[in-house]
C-alpha cells in the first residue's frame, strides 16, 4: 500500500482534503473552533501533541487559533504561494499533515502571533 492510499484508508474524505491535499475547512464549521476544554490537540495524521488549551483564543476567525506551539520544532513553516496570497503555511514536522497558517495579528500581550489552525486537522485529548 502506498501513503496516498494508506491516507485515504485512516482519514475521512473531508480530513483528506484538508490534511493531505492542503485544502481548509469552511469557517465557524470546525469542532474545535468553540472548544474549551482543558488538554491537548493533537495531529489528525500522527497524534503528535503539537498545540495546548492554555494557548488557544478566541480569535474571531472561525477556526481554532493559537498563539503558540507546543515547540516549534513540531511545526515545519513554509511560505504559501498561492494566487493573490501572502501567508505562512503550517505542517506537521512528523508527517507533513497540512495545519493551516500563522499570521502576525495575535494577541499582542503574549506572541503577537495567530496559529490559524483546522479543526479537521487535529484530534482533541482532554486532560
Amino acid at each position: 500500500m502506498n501513503d496516498d492510499e494508506k491516507w485515504r484508508d485512516k482519514l475521512t474524505p473531508e480530513e483528506y482534503l484538508v490534511c493531505r491535499e492542503k485544502g481548509t475547512e469552511p469557517p465557524f464549521s470546525g469542532g474545535y473552533n468553540s472548544n474549551k476544554r482543558v488538554g491537548a490537540y493533537r495531529c489528525k495524521c500522527c497524534g503528535e501533541t503539537l498545540f495546548r488549551s492554555e494557548h488557544k483564543y478566541d480569535s474571531g476567525s472561525g477556526w481554532p487559533s493559537f498563539d503558540r506551539p507546543v515547540s516549534e520544532d513540531l511545526i515545519r513553516y513554509e511560505q504559501d504561494g498561492s494566487p493573490g496570497m501572502r501567508r505562512t503555511e503550517l505542517t506537521c514536522d512528523h508527517c507533513g499533515c497540512h495545519l493551516g497558517h500563522v499570521f502576525d495579528d495575535g494577541p499582542v500581550e503574549t506572541t503577537g502571533e495567530r496559529y490559524c489552525i483546522n479543526s479537521l486537522s487535529l484530534i482533541f485529548e482532554q486532560d
